[in-house]
């Protein structure tokens, strides 16, 4: 595996940890007892935010494939 490879894998693993965490979270909603406005809006959040942080993973993916390692670096 290649450096850009090895630098991937981090943030892999933190957006795949965060989702399986609201996905859990949406399951748990379903099997529960709760009014259904709750339910819905708890999903629609948590769908939201997984989208962003599978929109930030892929900005991030691609920064690291053009060399942007050290954002910070810039600032």
């Amino acid at each position: 595996m290649d450096n850009h490879g090895k630098k991937m894998i981090a943030p892999v693993v933190i957006v795949l940890c965060i989702m399986l965490y609201y996905i859990a979270g949406i399951y748990v909603l379903l099997t529960t007892d709760m009014p259904n406005m709750v339910k819905v809006t708890a999903i629609i959040v948590s769908i939201a935010i997984t989208a962003v942080l599978i929109k930030v993973l892929i900005e991030r993916i691609q920064e690291i494939k053009k060399g942007e390692e050290d954002d910070l670096g810039k600032y």
